[in-house]
């Protein structure tokens, strides 16, 4: 993460993830655990950079079972959501917010 602030100064601060993942929850709260850590003030910041380094490739990483229930259905449901994207476009799916009512 580099967070810029006014004035033109920036820095970096790093955080690894314990083990290897594709699930947003875990890229987001690795992001806030940062930004909570660097103590920012929403004044002064003008500008944050995430920044993925350290790559592979899922099919390279040993998948452990999981006893959180809840974390497997979440990552059942992200990769369906990552296929409907995939296959009708990125605003096909996504918060139930931004859709209309049904009725």
């Amino acid at each position: 993460m580099t967070p810029r602030f006014a004035g033109g100064t920036s820095w970096d601060k790093t955080r690894r993830l314990p083990e290897p993942s594709a699930h947003d929850d875990d890229l987001r709260t690795a992001a806030y655990q940062l930004m909570d850590a660097a103590g920012l003030q929403r004044g002064r910041l003008t500008g944050l950079v995430l920044r993925g380094e350290d790559l592979v490739d899922a099919g390279r990483v040993a998948r452990q079972i999981s006893l959180d229930g809840a974390r497997e259905a979440r990552l059942v449901a992200e990769a369906a959501m990552d296929r409907v994207r995939a296959r009708y476009g990125p605003t096909a799916i996504g918060p139930t917010a931004v859709f209309p009512r049904a009725s």
